[in-house]
């Protein structure tokens, strides 16, 4: 399975979210380049991304996850101004305890090494939560993101109300095409939380919540 642990935001930090990007949408109609908004129940921080899993592998993932997580106090964030990937993704910032949160990142990286989990080369972390991407995002190199401008000068002001980060999440990402009938290409990634790792302070920890129900 296709899984990466993120921080998800809570509910009341989406919606806010959600009400200053929906004037957003209208810069596609005004001139601005068209753009495919991703979906608010599957707004996430990554923090490490794991790609395909063995089934086998999953167990021991979650428990050096979980064991990570538990190492890592209860943090604050919020959701802060906007960037760019070239010119194919719009992604949402973010503020608070950064250092705190890419320490997070980091240990989340080296627990999925750990399980044996082959990732790639380590970047120094960026934390962002894509809200669009551009047609560019199916392959095309973009060359300085100029036709996202408008969007990210739109959001570069907003400052979200911040929240306690209190749990890493192990999501499983469903990509399209390999769901149900009647869903394909064009559309969004599924996503389903399948392991909740709580923060807390101390050496080790306990096993992870899992598994849980499909969610943010």
């Amino acid at each position: 399975m296709r899984l990466f642990a993120a921080v998800l935001p809570p509910d009341l930090v989406v919606d806010e979210l959600a009400l200053a990007v929906r004037p957003l949408r209208a810069l596609g109609r005004g001139g601005a380049v068209p753009v495919r908004w991703t979906g608010e129940a599957g707004w996430h921080f990554t923090l490490a991304f794991m790609g395909e899993v063995d089934d086998a592998v999953v167990p021991e993932l979650t428990a050096r996850l979980a064991e990570a997580a538990y190492r890592t106090g209860p943090f604050s964030l919020r959701v802060h101004g906007s960037g760019h990937f070239g010119d194919r993704a719009l992604w949402a910032g973010a503020a608070g305890d950064l250092d705190r949160l890419r320490l997070l990142a980091e240990r989340a990286d080296a627990a999925a090494r750990r399980a044996g989990v082959p990732m790639e080369e380590h970047r120094r972390y960026q934390p962002h939560l894509t809200l669009a991407r551009t047609e560019r995002a199916r392959g095309a190199d973009g060359a300085g993101g100029d036709d996202l401008r408008p969007y990210v000068e739109a959001l570069a002001g907003f400052e979200g109300a911040a929240w306690e980060v209190s749990e890493v999440a192990l999501v499983r990402s469903r990509l399209p095409g390999t769901g149900p009938v009647g869903w394909g290409p064009g559309q969004e990634p599924r996503y389903e939380t399948v392991a909740r790792c709580p923060l807390g302070p101390g050496d080790g920890g306990p096993p992870a919540e899992g598994p849980a129900g499909a969610g943010r």
